[in-house]
């Protein structure tokens, strides 16, 4: 696993030289969410808030993301992604796409189906350990 982790970081600085693994995963998250408050995204990956305050403010330096007021609680900033952050992030995740199937064109059905299984597998117990279950 640890072999695993290095080569993700490895990749997504070779996918876009300014944008981190974490830069990434951020992203990815508020294209998912549609938005979201810096404390939510702390929250969700367990991390401190100061780290993700730097990881959002060099998001904002860079242009990828925004802040805007939330419409329901005009005191609270919630993040978004600009059209800078969405090309950015679909370029990257395309070429990640091309990458793993490019990795996995040789393995055979039967393979890629019991890799996905422990894949699912594996993400399932993510899910129970958050919740006590």
């Amino acid at each position: 696993m640890t072999i695993f982790a290095r080569r993700a970081r490895a990749s997504a600085g070779r996918m876009h030289p300014e944008l981190s693994l974490v830069s990434y995963t951020l992203l990815g998250h508020l294209e998912e969410s549609g938005r979201c408050r810096a404390t939510d995204l702390a929250a969700h990956y367990a991390l401190d808030k100061s780290t993700v305050s730097r990881q959002v403010s060099a998001l904002e330096r860079a242009g990828l993301v925004e802040r805007r007021p939330d419409p329901d609680d005009l005191r609270v900033q919630v993040l978004h992604l600009t059209a800078a952050g969405r090309r950015i992030l679909a370029a990257v995740t395309e070429r990640r796409r091309a990458a793993f199937r490019e990795r996995l064109a040789d393995w055979s059905e039967e393979d890629l189906k019991r890799f996905a299984t422990y894949l699912t597998r594996y993400n399932a117990w993510y899910g129970r350990s958050q919740d006590g279950s």
